[in-house]
């Protein structure tokens, strides 16, 4: 990123004021039980904010308004090419609001100021804009049926839509959610995590002053047991889209059980392999992005390449590349533009990664590189790119979602061995597979048990295409006209023309 003429984020900083109540129909407000929660920056670990902590009665607030609107028409009945013009409005003002949104986002959760910038808003701004587009794209269907009779197949929105998603990029999340769902006509509640509540709030607001009308898109910031647990819970909610561990997504499914069988989605863990065939050459390639793969956000990433799973030749070649990428990546202030890795989103989480940290040791495995909380001084939560080799399946570093900058290297030797390491797991969102034989990547993409298969690359990315899992990563797709079919409902309309 270009430094220069760059704002001085650390004066923008110090005169940040976010909005932190609940926000229902189209208006910000103190939660009802008066309670608040601290917003602690994992930058320095100071309070940024107090936010409302939203419960049962502002869930049923927000749900009350969503539905009001619905049933109005404000929203669903109008016209697919004015919703359209809302929601292409909307993704200007996001982008007219870059500065203040990317600030708000680094000072949450600790991402670089340079990613939230070049990244972050602009993906935002492009997922709303997409979805903007396809609203006046999507044909309804006519059967066929024979002549005496005339049957019609709409898609209608579901209703009111929860949607609950994570820290690690909160307005990523929130736009691959918001965007099928308000392109479709739909209600949504909005509930944020409480470690990064901030960039919901904002977004709301914005969309409102774009045209949406006030009821259809209410944030309420809380806790997971309190807020998110009531949303799940409410008979007048016909849809949650969830993106978070697979720990809450069981919950969320059972919560959806014993209320109205709501139509649930879940977008949850991984451990995604990212393999490197023997036949591979481009050695410094491949570790280059093996390391980003890893350590970008943080490795806060469902689909980072966690398991490192190389043939044995390449293997030393491999990790001395990888050593250098991450020297690269010293953590540093996430307000400095030049800075390439930032912090743990808070406290809890930095420990609970150095947790798995002292596991893949006690377990055998060999470190590497890393492996230690830096920047301790500062007051945030730091931890260098860390690197595990000799790691077996059936290590904790191995299985388990560790979501931070640790890599677990796992060696093999033929390609039924890879797809077997591969395909050991409960997970199964993403996986790579490097090689220079065509026919080795259709063999083993078709094999690996995930819902994408990046070939000779990583994480490559578009709007255009789902983004979802296997097994226990859930259920559903995000992204692309997909996205669609998780938040609307199909009729069958026969008119009997005899």
């Amino acid at each position: 990123m270009n430094t220069q003429n760059s704002p001085d984020w650390h004066a923008r900083a110090a005169q940040f004021q976010p909005r932190t109540g609940v926000y229902i129909d189209g208006r910000f407000r103190d939660a009802l039980s008066g309670e608040t929660f601290d917003c602690i920056s994992p930058i320095d670990g100071r309070v940024i904010a107090k936010v409302a902590a939203g419960g049962d009665r502002d869930v049923d607030a927000a749900v009350a308004s969503g539905r009001a609107a619905f049933e109005r028409g404000d929203w669903a009945r109008r016209a697919p090419r004015e919703r359209k013009q809302v929601l292409l409005r909307f993704a200007d003002l996001l982008r007219a609001h870059r500065d203040e949104l990317a600030l708000t986002e680094t000072l949450d959760m600790g991402k670089p100021i340079a990613d939230s910038l070049a990244v972050d808003v602009p993906s935002t701004a492009n997922c709303i804009q997409w979805y903007a587009e396809a609203v006046d794209k999507i044909y309804d269907e006519v059967a066929p049926t024979g002549h005496a009779s005339l049957a019609l197949v709409t898609r209608e929105p579901l209703g009111v839509v929860g949607a609950i998603v994570p820290w690690n990029f909160p307005m990523i999340m929130a736009a691959w959610k918001l965007g099928p769902i308000l392109a479709a006509g739909n209600s949504v509640v909005l509930k944020p995590s409480e470690k990064s509540p901030l960039t919901a709030l904002a977004m709301a607001q914005l969309a409102v002053e774009a045209g949406l009308p006030p009821g259809v898109f209410n944030v309420v910031p809380g806790f997971g047991h309190t807020a998110g647990k009531a949303l799940a819970l409410h008979k007048e909610v016909d849809g949650i889209g969830f993106t978070g561990s697979t720990a809450t997504g069981k919950l969320i499914m059972g919560y959806a059980a014993q209320s109205n069988l709501k139509r649930v989605s879940l977008e949850c863990g991984g451990k995604s392999p990212n393999i490197v065939m023997g036949d591979y050459r481009d050695v410094q390639r491949a570790a280059r992005a093996a390391a980003y793969a890893i350590f970008f956000n943080q490795g806060e990433m469902c689909s980072a390449g966690s398991r490192f799973v190389v043939h044995e030749s390449l293997k030393d070649a491999l990790l001395e590349e990888v050593a250098r990428v991450a020297s690269e990546l010293t953590p540093g202030d996430p307000l400095d533009p030049a800075t390439r890795l930032g912090a743990m989103v808070d406290a809890q989480q930095m420990q609970r990664v150095l947790g798995y940290i002292d596991a893949g040791r006690q377990d055998g495995a060999r470190l590497a590189l890393g492996g230690s909380q830096v920047r301790a001084e500062s007051g945030g939560c730091y931890i260098e790119p860390t690197v595990f080799d000799g790691v077996r399946t059936s290590m904790r570093i191995a299985r388990e979602e560790i979501f931070g900058p640790v890599l677990a290297t796992i060696t093999f030797r033929t390609e039924a061995e890879a797809i077997a390491i591969a395909n050991d797991t409960s997970y199964g969102l993403a996986a790579a597979v490097w090689t220079h034989d065509l026919n080795t990547a259709h063999r083993m993409a078709r094999a690996i048990r995930a819902g994408m298969v990046y070939v000779n690359c990583y994480d490559a990315d578009d709007i255009t295409v789902p983004f979802g899992g296997f097994r226990q990563s859930g259920m559903g797709r995000d992204k692309s006209l997909h996205a669609f079919d998780k938040f609307t409902e199909l009729k069958t309309t026969w008119i009997d023309l005899a």
